[in-house]
């Protein structure tokens, strides 16, 4: 089960951009919290309402999962090309969500009908590489695209492709997340 610090740390990375007086002690944190030294990916996704308003994420763990996380969540604040910089005036409608990724693994297919059956909606997380072209959606989007073709045919375009791409046996490969989210005012600083 994801711990609610993982929360606090963004809120406090985010909130350290509008104010220095806020500030992670990764030495105590990572002596209260040894797990957060290890390496990790994370995304780390910002809602005003039920809108997207930045995310920002690691697909493989190349950094600690503390580092990952502070990074992610300024970047999803203040770096994420399509939206504007958040804004103090924004924190009070602002949802916060931290998703833990388990390490992707291949996804083995036989063609576009055999993957139907073999992405896990709800469940799987879903990356799309081939040549120049990748992206990846977080499990969360099933919410918005329920249906395993649909989801599929969106992760295409995400890519920067269409869904004929899927005639080419790109590769894909899976992960689960687990997610933590609160609103931005519930949430206490570290």
């Amino acid at each position: 089960m994801i711990d609610k610090v993982l929360l606090r740390v963004a809120k406090t990375a985010i909130l350290s951009k509008f104010d220095p007086r806020y500030r992670i002690d990764k030495e105590k944190l990572v002596g209260v919290y040894p797990y957060l030294q290890k390496n990790g990916a994370a995304f780390v996704t910002l809602h005003h309402g039920r809108d997207l308003r930045g995310c920002i994420g690691s697909i493989i763990a190349y950094r600690t999962l503390l580092d990952d996380i502070v990074g992610n969540a300024v970047s999803a604040a203040f770096n994420d090309p399509r939206f504007a910089p958040l804004n103090a005036s924004e924190l009070a409608q602002i949802n916060l969500e931290v998703s833990v990724l388990t390490i992707p693994e291949i996804l083995e297919y036989e063609d576009f009908y055999d993957l139907l059956t073999k992405v896990r909606p709800n469940i799987d997380g879903l990356i799309l590489k081939h040549g120049i072209y990748q992206g990846t959606f977080l499990p969360q989007v099933w919410e918005e695209l329920p249906s395993p073709e649909e989801f599929l045919q969106h992760l295409s375009y995400k890519a920067g492709t269409n869904p004929s791409i899927y005639q080419e046996h790109p590769m894909l490969y899976r992960y689960r997340v687990d997610a933590i989210e609160e609103k931005f005012d519930e949430i206490l600083p570290i």
